[in-house]
């Protein structure tokens, strides 16, 4: 049984993280950190956890922050996050981070989509990044785990077998992707509000999305050269979900069913990888409070359409969170994830 800690725990993603542990028969949730001030249970912030975790919140100080944890998933923005995980990783504390203040090893990238200086550059070079179906055998040594994006999730899986197989050019991806308003998270702002999202659909950073630079990185270390993506991402009025639609022009020309088995063998011992049979297509409502990814695949005359869907707030988030924790300590990969 490992010590848990969750540290921004009044997140979208910490609910879906404390709804997922208590399940899992190896976990003892041990600790609930929110930077909110005052005297509150995590129940009096998400009510549907009433009687089933009734937990105090505690009020983090960098200098007094909790010992006795195996391991703490680190759902707070980007910059905040740099602030608290060197402090747990030298207290012998393992780490999972949900930010993306780990997830490039390069700084002058992350620095330059982030318009901030990275002020633990050490700790950055020793992240690996939490991409189970890319990095396992990494992961499993790991004491830092940078958490992937949602948007590069979907897009990243429905890829890596044709980067890795050199089956497409790599200078001309373009991906079209539409997410639920999680995706934006649980910070009242004005582009999240009921009468600004329903009924609504709009594009938004338009080639500038941080996680741009996140999905070409881990791309290029996956094909051994440089990938160019172009990146669109949509917000549409659901709750949750993603769906990404890639296209990438082909080296040669190959079957549809010949792409399909390709996808099949990468991912044949996959336990969150679904690659669509016959002519069905992935739907979010398929993969909603699930762990998994779907694909489905079309040729059309030299190009390559890879569809792929997930739950932003799971496999997008805090259910690929527990699928590393699950690596790290040796557990089942898929303990707390299936229902």
């Amino acid at each position: 049984m490992i010590k848990v800690g969750i540290i921004g725990a009044t997140a979208y993603t910490s609910l879906e993280i404390i709804k997922i542990l208590l399940r899992h028969p190896d976990v003892d949730v041990s600790y609930l950190g929110t930077r909110r001030e005052g005297d509150f249970k995590i129940s009096d912030i998400f009510p549907v956890l009433e009687n089933t975790l009734d937990m105090p919140c505690s009020q983090m100080v960098l200098d007094d922050l909790p010992k006795g944890l195996d391991i703490v998933f680190v759902a707070l923005p980007p910059v905040i996050a740099m602030q608290y995980v060197p402090v747990f990783l030298n207290a012998g504390i393992r780490v999972v981070d949900l930010s993306a203040d780990y997830r490039f090893q390069d700084k002058s990238v992350y620095e330059k989509w982030y318009d901030t200086n990275h002020t633990d550059p050490s700790n950055l070079e020793k992240a690996v990044y939490g991409l189970p179906e890319i990095f396992r055998e990494k992961i499993k040594k790991a004491n830092l785990v940078a958490n992937p994006g949602c948007y590069p999730t979907s897009a990243i899986i429905g890829l890596a077998p044709l980067i890795s197989n050199g089956y497409v050019h790599t200078d001309d991806i373009i991906i079209d992707a539409k997410s639920g308003i999680s995706g934006r998270g649980r910070e009242p702002k004005e582009g999240t509000q009921y009468c600004e999202c329903n009924e609504n659909i709009e594009a938004y950073n338009v080639g500038e999305h941080r996680h741009m630079p996140e999905i070409e990185n881990i791309l290029s270390l996956i094909g051994k050269s440089e990938t160019k993506v172009y990146f669109t991402p949509h917000l549409i009025p659901m709750n949750r979900g993603i769906l990404c639609t890639t296209y990438a022009k082909t080296k040669k020309k190959g079957s549809r069913e010949e792409i399909i088995t390709m996808y099949n063998d990468f991912y044949s011992k996959e336990p969150f990888v679904r690659v669509k049979k016959d002519d069905k297509l992935p739907k979010t409502k398929d993969v909603a409070n699930t762990n998994f990814c779907e694909i489905a695949i079309r040729v059309v005359d030299e190009r390559v359409i890879i569809l792929s869907s997930i739950d932003n707030l799971i496999k997008g988030a805090a259910g690929q969170a527990v699928q590393n924790m699950n690596i790290m300590y040796g557990f089942k990969e898929t303990l707390g994830l299936l229902f």
